[in-house]
C-alpha cells in the first residue's frame, strides 16, 4: 500500500498514526509513505482563500490518489471540499482529538494592547477575533506549525492562533491560552484525520477497520451545514458538533460583513436531516437583514 501525505512534520505525523494502525493490524502488508507537494505547500505568501479556499491542501494528493500513483491520502479533513474528488472516497475519519483553538501569546486575548498584532491566515478566526477585540491587527501567516511559532517567537506577532490539535500531534509545549469553543467555535472537521482512497480500492476493507462511528457522525454533521451554506474556507463559517446519547449538540457562527450570527440546536438523530437544515438556514438567514 503507498499513501501519500504533505511533506510537513504535522502531515508526516498524521500519516505515521495511520500507517502505526494498519501495521498493527496487518503486519503482513508492506506499506511505502509518499509525499506529495500541493498548492498550498508550494505558495505561501497569499491567503489560502486566495489559492481558491478548499483543496489548496489536498487536490494534487487526491488527483496522485485517482491516477493510481498513491493508494490513498491522509487529510486534515478541515482542509477537505465538502465534496469529495471524483473517484474517491472517505474511506477512514479516525478519532478526534482536540478541536479548540489555542492563542499563542504571553498574556490572554482580553490583556493584548490596543492595536495588537495577530497572527492567522484563517478568514473565521480573523472575524471571530476581531469580534470580541476590534482593536487588534489580524495579520496573515502561513507556514508548516514550527514556521509559525517562530515567527511568534522572534517578535513578527504579537499572538498567533493555531489548532490546538497541531500543537498537540507535535508535542509542541508553548505559551498559551485554549479559546473556549463555544465561543471561538472552531472549522468543520477540526481536529479529525481522514483517509481518503479510489472508490475500488483493493484496499477500502482494510481502511474502513479505522473508522471511528461518533467522529464521523460529528464532522458529517458539521460538514453537512458547511456545504448548506455554500461556504468554503475564505468564507467565516465555524461549526461544532458533538454526540450526545441519542442527540447531536450543534453550534454554529458565521458572519455578513461584520454582522456576527449565531445558531446552536439539540438535534434528535432521527431528526437529524431536518434539525442540521433548519440550523443551516437560520446562520443562512443572518445576511438577509439590514
Amino acid at each position: 500500500m503507498i499513501i501519500g501525505t504533505r511533506a510537513s512534520a504535522l502531515a508526516r505525523t498524521q500519516t505515521d498514526t495511520v500507517v502505526s494502525i494498519l501495521r498493527a493490524r496487518h503486519p503482513e502488508l508492506p506499506i511505502e509513505v509518499k509525499p506529495v507537494r500541493t498548492t498550498g505547500d508550494i505558495i505561501r505568501d497569499r491567503p489560502l482563500g486566495a489559492l481558491g479556499g478548499f483543496g489548496a491542501f489536498v487536490k494534487e494528493l487526491d488527483r496522485s490518489v485517482v491516477n493510481g500513483e498513491i493508494d490513498c491520502a491522509v487529510h486534515s479533513l478541515k482542509d477537505m471540499p465538502v465534496d469529495p474528488t471524483e473517484g474517491t472516497v472517505v474511506a477512514a475519519v479516525l478519532p478526534r482529538a482536540s478541536v479548540e483553538d489555542i492563542l499563542l501569546s504571553d498574556v490572554p486575548l482580553e490583556q493584548l494592547p490596543k492595536g495588537a498584532v495577530v497572527g492567522s491566515s484563517s478568514i473565521r478566526r480573523k472575524m471571530q477575533l476581531l469580534s470580541r477585540r476590534p482593536d487588534l491587527q489580524i495579520k496573515n501567516i502561513r507556514g508548516n506549525v514550527p514556521t509559525r511559532i517562530n515567527k511568534w517567537k522572534e517578535g513578527l506577532y504579537d499572538a498567533i492562533v493555531l489548532a490546538r490539535a497541531g500543537m498537540d500531534r507535535l508535542g509542541l509545549s508553548e505559551n498559551g491560552f485554549i479559546l473556549d469553543p463555544e465561543i471561538f467555535i472552531p472549522a468543520p472537521g477540526q481536529g479529525a484525520i481522514a483517509v481518503v482512497c479510489r472508490e475500488d480500492s483493493e484496499h477500502i476493507h482494510r481502511l474502513r477497520e479505522l473508522d471511528d462511528i461518533t467522529t464521523r457522525q460529528e464532522v458529517g454533521a458539521e460538514r453537512y451545514v458547511l456545504k448548506a451554506l455554500g461556504a468554503g474556507c475564505s468564507l467565516p463559517v465555524g461549526v461544532w458538533a458533538r454526540m450526545e446519547g441519542e442527540a447531536l449538540m450543534i453550534m454554529g457562527v458565521t458572519f455578513y460583513s461584520q454582522k456576527e450570527v449565531r445558531a446552536e440546536r439539540r438535534i434528535a438523530m432521527s431528526e437529524l436531516k431536518s434539525g442540521l437544515d433548519a440550523l443551516a438556514a437560520e446562520l443562512g438567514a443572518g445576511g438577509a437583514g439590514p
